[in-house]
């Protein structure tokens, strides 16, 4: 008995016909039964490849709910009564130490960012500083010269 299927990726009457009548009917079907024809021996690969990353992705998936389950994040009870109050009360230590180190965490954050704002004061100010400082007259020479007449001609505006 053959079992070779009719409509395999290979250039058979069949796969002709039907990818000529795939571009009679919408011309994209007709590009699809060609890419078919050409490619098709590759998508057992194209399958299996896919098939295993799916399955790594949703056994991560699966890794993901077993932790949760396991710390406590789930019911996952053992049924020892004892270890599981232990458990407990570990989860419970646990998760106030957590609760301090995130409160030292934005005391941390809260404090540095004091740091660069007193930073970025100081710096500020030195800008300034040297700003006012090159562009303010000196009076060391206004000293020796005598004040300029005022009258008609000393001032550009007033011609």
């Amino acid at each position: 008995m053959n079992t070779t299927a009719l409509i395999r990726p290979a250039w058979t009457p069949a796969t002709i016909a039907l990818m000529v009548i795939g571009f009679m009917v919408f011309w994209p079907l007709g590009f699809a039964m060609l890419a078919y024809i050409i490619w098709g021996d590759r998508l057992e690969g194209f399958k299996r490849d896919v098939n295993r990353a799916t399955d790594g992705i949703f056994a991560g998936c699966r890794r993901g709910s077993d932790k949760a389950a396991r710390w406590g994040h789930g019911s996952a009870r053992t049924g020892n009564v004892a270890f599981d109050d232990w458990r407990e009360k570990e989860l419970e230590r646990l998760a106030e130490e957590r609760r301090k180190l995130d409160e030292m965490l934005t005391e941390f954050d809260d404090y540095a960012r004091e740091l660069r704002r007193a930073k970025d004061q100081e710096e500020f100010d030195r800008f300034m500083a040297n700003r006012n400082k090159h562009t303010a007259p000196t009076t060391t020479d206004s000293a020796d010269k005598p004040a300029p007449k005022r009258g008609k001609g000393t001032n550009l505006l007033d011609d």
